[in-house]
C-alpha cells in the first residue's frame, strides 16, 4: 500500500490559497482542485541551488545557500529555498541597494523562478521579510538601518527560523507575532522556550553575529615547484615548466578534462612576478604539446635575480574524455605522424575516396590539426589565427566574421554572383569614367594609375539593410554607404593587361571593393 502523499512545497499562488508544506496532498485538492504538482527531487534541487549560489557571484562573492531554507521545519513560506548574499560595499556598482533587488528578482524572474528578496543589517532579519513580508504584490524589501525590530515586528514567529516543536509551545502560549516573543525578557525565554528562541530572535535583531559560509568556486588545477636555489637559465626553467606540465596534466586525467587555458606564474626572490598565458583550441592534457607551447614565451621572460617558485593552472577546462586508438592509429601515433594527411589538414576526401575513417583516427587527425593551431596561436598571436565564418548580410564586408579557428561554423550561402578573394574594407574611392549613367566603367584610376576597361559584367545590384542605423552601428562600425539611402550597383570588370576588378557605383561616386584572382 502506497503512503500518503504530502506537498513538499508550494509556490506563491498556491501559498496565497492556503497551501503549504507537510499538507497532504488529497487535501490539496480539495481546496484547490486545479492544483498542478510535480515529483519532488531533492537531490536536483540542492544541484540547481548550488549553481545559483555560483551564479549570484555577478552580484557578490560573498553568496552561500541557506542551510535552514530548504523544506526544513518551521519554514511557513512555500518550503522555498533560499540563498544568503553579503553586498557590503557592492551594492553601489548597481545603483544602490534596492536597485540591486529590484535587478535581482527581475533576473531571477526571467531564469523562471519565482523570487522574493530581502535586504536588512542581518542574515536573520532578511531571511524572515524576504518570506513573511513580501509576496506576488511586493516582490523585494528593504529595510533602512537599525529597523529590523519594527519590521519583524507583525510577523509570525516561523519568520524566526524555529523548530515546530518550538512553533507549537510558542502558540500554545498565545504568542502569534515575533512582537509578543521580543517583549518577554531574555532571561526568561531560555527556562521556558528553551535557546534556540532566544538566540534566533537575537541574531534577527543583530545581538549576536551570524557569519555566512560562501560558497566558494572550486580552485582551478594547479600545479606548484619550489626550487632549493633560485633558478636563473632558459634551461631551467624549461625544467622546471617540463615538471609542472606533467603533474597538471596529471590532475586533468583525474578529473576527466582538458585545458583550455594555461597561466604560469614565476616568483622572483625579489618579491615580484612574471606572467605567461596561453590557449589551446581544444581541450588538451598532453604534458608534452603544452611544453611546446611555453617554449615560444620562455625567451621574453626576464628570471631578474632569480626564480624561486614556478606555478601553472589551468584557470578554463573543458570536459575532456580518454581516447581509445587503434592499432593503426597508436601506431601513427607513435611515429608523430596523422593516420590520413588530407583529413588532418582539413579537406574533405574525394568522391572515389574511401568511407569516413574510424572516430579514433579521425579523432587522432583532429588533435594533430589542433595542435598546429595552438603551435600557431603561441607564436603569432590568438588573434592572428582565426576562421572566417558566414555572416548574415548583404554587404561583402560584412558577409564573414572572425571566429577561433576550431569554432562550429555555419555553411557558406551561395552567392548570387561570383566574388573576388581579396576584399577592402572599407571600399576604397576611384575615380571612373562611364558612357552613359547606368552604363560600366570605360575607365578608372586607382593608386594614381589609369584603367581601360576592356571587359565588364553587370550591374548586380545590393540595395541597403533598412534594418541597421545609418550613421553609426551600435558595434562603433562606421557607416558604410556614402548616402545610406543609396543603393550600390556592382560590375565586374578587366582592364587591358588581364586584370580583373570589383567596382560598384553608389549616390554617383564608385568604389573598388575587391580584387579577382
Amino acid at each position: 500500500m502506497r503512503g500518503r502523499l504530502i506537498l513538499a512545497a508550494v509556490d506563491l499562488a498556491a501559498a496565497d490559497a492556503g497551501l503549504g508544506p507537510s499538507m497532504p496532498l488529497a487535501d490539496a485538492r480539495a481546496i484547490l482542485p486545479a492544483l498542478t504538482t510535480a515529483e519532488a527531487e531533492p537531490a536536483a534541487d540542492a544541484e540547481a541551488l548550488a549553481r545559483l549560489a555560483a551564479w549570484c557571484g555577478r552580484y557578490t562573492p560573498w553568496s552561500a545557500v541557506d542551510p535552514a531554507s530548504s523544506h526544513g521545519a518551521g519554514c511557513d513560506a512555500g518550503g522555498a529555498a533560499g540563498l544568503l548574499l553579503d553586498v557590503s560595499g557592492c551594492a553601489q556598482l548597481f545603483g544602490g541597494e534596492a536597485a540591486l533587488l529590484a535587478d535581482l528578482v527581475a533576473r531571477l524572474g526571467r531564469l523562471g523562478y519565482a523570487a522574493t528578496a530581502a535586504l536588512a543589517d542581518t542574515p536573520g532579519a532578511a531571511w524572515a521579510l524576504a518570506r513573511f513580508a513580501c509576496g506576488p504584490g511586493r516582490r523585494y524589501l528593504l529595510v533602512p538601518p537599525g529597523e529590523e525590530a519594527a519590521a519583524l515586528g507583525p510577523l509570525p514567529p516561523a519568520a524566526l527560523r524555529l523548530s515546530a516543536e518550538r512553533l507549537e509551545l510558542l502558540e500554545r502560549f498565545g504568542l502569534s507575532h515575533v512582537a509578543d516573543v521580543m517583549a518577554i525578557p531574555p532571561a526568561a525565554l531560555a527556562p521556558r522556550f528553551g535557546d534556540q528562541v532566544a538566540r534566533r530572535l537575537a541574531q534577527a535583531l543583530g545581538q549576536v553575529r551570524e557569519p555566512i559560509s560562501p560558497a566558494l568556486a572550486e580552485p582551478p588545477p594547479l600545479a606548484r615547484q619550489v626550487f632549493a636555489e633560485p633558478i636563473l637559465t632558459p634551461e631551467a626553467i624549461a625544467a622546471g615548466i617540463e615538471r609542472l606540465a606533467g603533474g597538471l596534466c596529471g590532475q586533468l586525467e583525474r578529473l576527466q578534462r582538458g585545458a583550455r587555458r594555461l597561466e604560469l606564474t614565476l616568483y622572483r626572490v625579489d618579491g615580484t612576478l612574471a606572467r605567461a598565458a596561453l590557449g589551446t583550441n581544444r581541450p588538451s592534457r598532453d604534458p608534452d604539446h603544452l611544453v611546446r607551447l611555453f617554449a615560444g614565451k620562455l625567451e621574453r621572460v626576464d628570471p631578474g635575480f632569480g626564480i624561486e617558485v614556478m606555478t601553472l593552472a589551468a584557470p578554463r577546462s573543458e570536459p575532456l574524455s580518454a581516447l581509445q586508438l587503434s592499432l593503426a592509429a597508436a601506431g601513427l601515433a607513435a611515429a608523430g605522424a596523422a593516420p590520413n594527411d588530407k583529413a588532418s589538414a582539413g579537406r574533405a576526401p574525394s568522391d572515389g575516396a574511401p568511407a569516413d575513417k574510424a572516430p579514433a583516427e579521425k579523432a587522432l587527425a583532429d588533435k594533430a590539426l589542433a595542435d598546429c593551431l595552438d603551435r600557431l596561436s603561441a607564436r603569432l598571436g590568438a588573434d592572428k589565427v582565426v576562421a572566417l565564418a558566414p555572416f548574415e548580410s548583404h554587404l561583402p564586408e560584412r558577409a564573414c566574421r572572425p571566429q577561433p579557428p576550431l569554432a562550429a561554423t555555419a555553411a557558406w550561402p551561395e552567392a548570387a554572383a561570383p566574388r573576388p578573394l581579396r576584399l577592402f574594407d572599407p571600399p576604397q574611392p576611384v575615380e571612373a569614367l562611364a558612357l552613359l549613367p547606368d552604363h560600366p566603367p570605360a575607365q578608372f584610376t586607382w593608386r594614381r594609375l589609369r584603367h581601360r576597361i576592356a571587359r565588364a559584367e553587370g550591374p548586380e545590384r545590393i540595395t541597403p539593410e533598412w534594418w541597421r542605423e545609418t550613421a553609426a552601428e551600435s558595434d562603433d562600425e562606421p557607416a558604410v554607404f556614402p548616402d545610406p539611402e543609396a543603393a550600390r550597383d556592382y560590375f565586374r570588370v578587366e582592364d587591358n593587361d588581364g586584370r580583373r576588378y570589383w567596382l560598384y557605383r553608389s549616390a554617383n561616386r564608385w568604389f573598388l571593393q575587391g580584387l579577382f584572382g
